[in-house]
This record gives C-alpha cells, sequence and structure tokens, in this order.
C-alpha cells in the first residue's frame, strides 16, 4: 500500500459536542473496532484518544473528546473541559456532533466556543434512527444552521451506520494532500494498559448506580506477559467507604460480574488469555484534586 502518492490525503478530524451525543460510538463504527469505551451516561469519555483508520487513499486521524459541560465544579469537569477545548487546535477538521431533535444549552456553548474557530466545521446530526417523523429532521437542520457557517451538515446514525460512508467521504475531501502519519496497521495511540484500564471504568459505568461512575477511576498496578497468560491487577479507586460497598456487593457478587465482563472484553481486544485480579481502594476526593488527578493519569497531554 504507498502511501506517499500524490492524491493521498492525511489529517486529524476532532469529533466535538456535549456529552453522551455519540463521538465514541461514531469513532468506533467507522473504524470498525472499539477503541473509545461507551455508555448511555454522559462523561463517559474523559481522555483524548485517538482513532486511526487508513485506506488506499487516505488516513483519517480521530481525535475524540470529552463532551463539553457547563459544570466545572471539580478537578475532573475542569479537565475534561479542557482535554475537549485543547483538540480545537491543531486538527484539519472539527466535527460537532449533535442529537436530532435535541437542543440544549451545552450544545450552544460548544457552539460559542466554535466562533474564534478558522478551522473547517461540519456538522454531524446523529441518531437520525431513532426519528419518529423523517420529516421533523430539515426544520431542526434548518434552525442550526443560523448558529454557525458549517461547511457540510451530514445527517447519520452511529449506531446503526446510517450515512457513516457519506459521512467519511465527505471528511476526506477536507484533508490535506499528505503522507500518513501512522502506520497502516496501527489504528489507536493508546497503550494497552490505557485500554485495560478503560474496559474495566466501562463494565463499572454500564453496571453501578447512576451517580457513582463519576466517582470512581481505574489504575493498573500490573500488566505482564508470560507467553501464555496476559496478567492485569487494577485497583478502583473510590471517594467514600459506601461507594466501595455498592462495587463489591453483597458477598462480591457484583465485583465478581464486573471483572467477568471485563475479562472477556479484553481477552477480545489482546487475544489471549487474561487474568484480571481488582481491588476496591478508597481516595478521599481524588475527582477534586489536581495532584491526586495526575498520580492517576488525568495529565493534559496535548
Amino acid at each position: 500500500m504507498n502511501k506517499t502518492n500524490k492524491k493521498f490525503r492525511c489529517g486529524y478530524v476532532s469529533l466535538i459536542g456535549r456529552p453522551n451525543v455519540g463521538k465514541s460510538t461514531l469513532m468506533n463504527y467507522v473504524l470498525g473496532q472499539k477503541i473509545s469505551i461507551t455508555s448511555h451516561r454522559p462523561q463517559t469519555t474523559r481522555h483524548r484518544i485517538l482513532g486511526i483508520k487508513t485506506t488506499d487513499d487516505v488516513q483519517v486521524v480521530y481525535v475524540d473528546t470529552p463532551g463539553i459541560h457547563d459544570n466545572e465544579q471539580k478537578a475532573m469537569n475542569r479537565y475534561m473541559n479542557r482535554t475537549a477545548g485543547a483538540s480545537f487546535k491543531d486538527v484539519d477538521v472539527i466535527v460537532l456532533l449533535v442529537e436530532a431533535m435535541k437542543w440544549t444549552n451545552e450544545d450552544d456553548l460548544v457552539i460559542k466556543r466554535l466562533q474564534n474557530v478558522s478551522t473547517p466545521v461540519i456538522l454531524a446530526v446523529n441518531k437520525i434512527d431513532q426519528l419518529k417523523k423523517k420529516e421533523d429532521l430539515l426544520p431542526f437542520i434548518q434552525k442550526i444552521k443560523d448558529k454557525y457557517d458549517f461547511k457540510d451538515i451530514i445527517p447519520l446514525s452511529a449506531m446503526k451506520g446510517d450515512n457513516t460512508e457519506g459521512f467519511e467521504k465527505v471528511i476526506a475531501e477536507y484533508l490535506p494532500v499528505s503522507e500518513a502519519f501512522y502506520s497502516e496497521d496501527q489504528i489507536t495511540d493508546r497503550s494497552e494498559r490505557f485500554m485495560a484500564a478503560e474496559i474495566i471504568r466501562e463494565k463499572l459505568t454500564r453496571n453501578l448506580t447512576q451517580e457513582l461512575p463519576y466517582n470512581l477511576t481505574v489504575e493498573i498496578e500490573k500488566f505482564s506477559h508470560d507467553g501464555k497468560l496476559l496478567d492485569i491487577a487494577a485497583v478502583i479507586w473510590v471517594e467514600r467507604d459506601n461507594q466501595k460497598a455498592i462495587i463489591i456487593g453483597k458477598g462480591g457478587n457484583k465485583l465478581k460480574d464486573i471483572g467477568k465482563k471485563a475479562r472477556i472484553d479484553m481477552e477480545k481486544m489482546f487475544q489471549e488469555k487474561v487474568f484480571l485480579q481488582l481491588w476496591v481502594k478508597v481516595k478521599t476526593g481524588w475527582s477534586d484534586d489536581e495532584r491526586a488527578l495526575n498520580s492517576l493519569g488525568y495529565i493534559d497531554d496535548y
């Protein structure tokens, strides 16, 4: 595969928007592989994650970002907003994802942050598969068009894959002619260690009560291969003792179930047998402590 031909295009595409509009789902779908964790809860994505797709003609480096939100009470929220805001810079295309027929104050907040941006911005209207009346979409899009000078507007469904091919075609047209930045078999910039922590956090987010996922994080303490087995040990950090009890569950059943689901996904991702050990520990106030966040891997790496 020749990535040095004069027609080959390559560039960075930032996926931005408020929480829970489908940024991670869209990136995973176009890559054909799960790179970013997903759940129905807002603010599941906490870090900037690259997803790389290479074809004969183009290499698109998608930048998945945390949802931009108006709550900056805690250091964790401020970190996520900084990470999302930094993705406006040094990219070739910005894709603003919104949910069809649903516009919120946080969508207005994103538009406000785009006012001084010179990068081309494409509007992707997601979740069109959930529309009860397809004819309602056009007036909704017309209303949003007045808010910003979008270069293109693309209705799609990240979950079902509706019009994602059209989305990718439009994206490629805005990328510069360039050699590939990454090898053709690389799909992310993140380490296996990072991916293991994210898989565990996804299972926690999907299996716990509404507020608890925002008060926990995962730290990998051991990640080693012996040729036959991938040995992983992780600590789930929470902020209070009662949160620890909820995660462990009666007789440890909740933690065992979460560990089993995480291990199954890890074995699919890493293509080898996994031995996974989980512990739950308390670190009071970690989500509102800049030093604690840094020690747990929440580092401004842009």
